[in-house]
């Protein structure tokens, strides 16, 4: 399956959150003050129970000088059926 592929259904985004976050030794608290969120957000994102807004995905990917598509990727296809 071609890794660049639309979803036909829901799909879940995968993300480096964690690994970038980490890599700059900050906690969730401090990320989510950097980002004006709650550490509850940051968690969700970083464990895939949530999904950034884009304005959100912007300001992670300008945070952490990377482009979008280095943070984010599409995950599996949750669609049933």
């Amino acid at each position: 399956m071609p890794e660049n592929r639309l979803c036909a259904g829901w799909c879940a985004m995968k993300n480096r959150l964690r690994v970038l976050r980490a890599e700059r030794e900050w906690s969730q608290a401090d990320l989510a003050g950097q980002l004006k969120v709650s550490r509850q957000t940051v968690n969700a994102i970083e464990t895939g129970k949530y999904d950034p807004s884009l304005p959100l995905a912007f300001a992670i990917a300008q945070l952490f000088e990377q482009p979008i598509e280095a943070i984010f990727k599409p995950g599996d296809d949750k669609s049933t059926g």
